[in-house]
C-alpha cells in the first residue's frame, strides 16, 4: 500500500508553491471555512496556533496527512487583520513604518490516525519609516490585497524591508523548515 494523501486546508497559491519547493504536490486542496475572528484578549501567538489547528480539525475526514496553516502578522499585542481595503492596508503600513513587527506563521498537521502536530515559526521584520509616497506607490500596486499586515513580502515591499530576522518563506505563508520538519515527524515520507 502506497502513503497516504495529503490534503492542503488552504486556498492559498502562495502556499501551494512553497510545499512544492519542498518536492511535495498536495492530492487535494480542501480551504477549511472556518471563524476567524480573534478571540477578547488572545495573543497573537495562540490566534496564530488556533487557527491553524481548528482549520486542520474541520478538513473533511479522511485518511490523509492534512496541513493547514495560518499566518499572522503583530505589533506587540496587537494582530493586524487581513488588509481588505486600501484604508486598512495604510493604516498597517502606518503602523509599521519604521518599527519591527512579529510573522507568526503557524501550522498544524492531522495524520491519518488523527494525531495532531503542531509548529510555529516566529519571524521578526523591520520596515524603514516609510515616507506618504512610498506608502502611496505600495498601495497603487495592489499587492497589499487581502495580505495580513497590510504587505506581501515577496513583491515591491521586500525593497522597503531593512531587516528580517526568521523564516523568509513563513512571512510568506509557509515556513519550509517546519513544513519539512512536521510531515517528516508524521512519517510522511519527504526527501
Amino acid at each position: 500500500m502506497g502513503q497516504p494523501t495529503l490534503i492542503l486546508a488552504s486556498a492559498s497559491l502562495r502556499r501551494r508553491e512553497l510545499i512544492a519547493r519542498l518536492g511535495v504536490t498536495p492530492d487535494a486542496v480542501a480551504p477549511s471555512d472556518i471563524d476567524e475572528t480573534p478571540r477578547k484578549g488572545e495573543l497573537p501567538r495562540d490566534y496564530a496556533r488556533r487557527m491553524a489547528r481548528e482549520k486542520a480539525e474541520v478538513a473533511a475526514p479522511s485518511d490523509s496527512f492534512v496541513l493547514a496553516g495560518d499566518t499572522v502578522v503583530a505589533v506587540g499585542r496587537r494582530i493586524l487583520p487581513k488588509a481588505e481595503d486600501e484604508a486598512t492596508a495604510r493604516e498597517c503600513l502606518d503602523l509599521i513604518s519604521g518599527r519591527r513587527h512579529r510573522v507568526l506563521s503557524a501550522l498544524a498537521l492531522r495524520a491519518p490516525d488523527g494525531t495532531l502536530r503542531e509548529r510555529l515559526s516566529e519571524t521578526i521584520v523591520i520596515f524603514k519609516r516609510l515616507s506618504a509616497e512610498e506608502i502611496e506607490a505600495y498601495l497603487a500596486s495592489g499587492e497589499w490585497e487581502g495580505k495580513a499586515g497590510g504587505y506581501g513580502i515577496q513583491g515591491a515591499a521586500e525593497g522597503l524591508i531593512r531587516r528580517i530576522d526568521g523564516s523568509h518563506s513563513g512571512v510568506v505563508g509557509l515556513p519550509l523548515y517546519e513544513t519539512r520538519a512536521l510531515l517528516k515527524a508524521a512519517g510522511f515520507s519527504i526527501g
